[in-house]
């Protein structure tokens, strides 16, 4: 068994797969296996994959970044679990760097990025909440409020095991995937350590700006996010009490900000179906601020929308 399987899902991302896989194949901890799912490319990126005979190349029609991701789990053999995005790339140490921690048999080992720019210029450098192995429960409170970035599935390792027992998937046709599943699996795990190892490299292209002039795309992101809370709930019916105040409000407040980016109807729809959920109950009173903001949300949310500066 293979200590690390590393899952790439590759959809048309031809210019930057070398870039990728070379730094996977060339890590200085080696016992790991490969697995690239290709995810319906209609680019070259099938020719420039198969110039690396040692990895696991898969194949399969169009189904999203999250069947790709959950095929390839189906295809792991190792200890553990990462997840590589096809245009970004690793330090060649970072599993090296991450092996006295996968030899503590922890669930999830969470490390730190920086991002790149398109002449793979490093930009800043994502530090994170580093802490010693806590449980689950206090590595989402640690992370809730001093990570943006806790619920990204590419910065952690995952013990199979435990992933597998969870039968933990990610949510097919659905954006923020990733937001949908990874603070379920936090919340799940038994033992959960955050490094300071900042070795994975997050391609940022200039297109990304302005991929929110897509309107029709910036709608379905925000509904999704309420089939995400939807689906969350059966998820959590084994956590204790406190778990799952702390997951709705973490959900709730993530669902009331993106009302933000809705034009008038489609921002009255979202509204809708937010006091249809009841998710301004989820909310708790903590301190004179809270108590503002619940009143506000609970007398006109658009109002509170309208004030509140994001």
């Amino acid at each position: 068994m293979p200590k690390i399987s590393v899952i790439v899902p590759v959809y048309n991302t031809e210019k930057y797969i070398e870039k990728c896989l070379d730094s996977i194949v060339n890590q200085t901890f080696q016992d790991i296996e490969i697995i690239v799912v290709n995810d319906g490319s209609t680019d070259h990126a099938e020719e420039k994959i198969l110039k690396y005979p040692s990895i696991k190349y898969y194949k399969k029609e169009n189904g999203g970044l999250s069947d790709a991701r959950n095929y390839g789990v189906s295809k792991a053999t190792g200890e553990y679990i990462a997840f590589v995005d096809s245009d970004d790339y690793l330090d060649i140490n970072l599993f090296a760097e991450l092996e006295p921690y996968m030899n503590q048999e922890i669930d999830l080992i969470k490390f730190q990025f920086q991002k790149v720019d398109e002449n793979y210029q490093k930009l800043e450098t994502n530090r994170g909440q580093a802490f010693d192995t806590v449980t689950g429960k206090e590595a989402f409170e640690n992370l809730y409020c001093r990570d943006e970035f806790m619920a990204v599935a590419w910065l952690y390792l995952y013990k199979r095991e435990f992933y597998l027992q969870n039968h933990f998937q990610f949510a097919k046709g659905l954006y923020h995937e990733d937001f949908g599943l990874i603070p379920i699996i936090l919340l799940k795990a038994r033992s959960v350590i955050s490094t300071d190892i900042a070795g994975y490299y997050y391609f940022q292209n200039n297109n990304s700006i302005t991929r929110n002039k897509d309107y029709a795309k910036t709608v379905k992101k925000a509904n999704d996010l309420l089939v995400h809370y939807d689906n969350m709930l059966p998820q959590i019916k084994d956590l204790d009490e406190d778990s799952k105040e702390k997951i709705k409000i973490y959900f709730t407040n993530n669902i009331l900000l993106r009302a933000k980016e809705l034009n008038r109807k489609e921002q009255d729809d979202y509204i809708k179906e937010i006091k249809k959920r009841k998710l301004i109950h989820n909310l708790k009173i903590s301190n004179i601020k809270q108590f503002i903001k619940i009143l506000m949300l609970k007398i006109n949310i658009k109002l509170y929308l309208k004030l509140k500066k994001v």
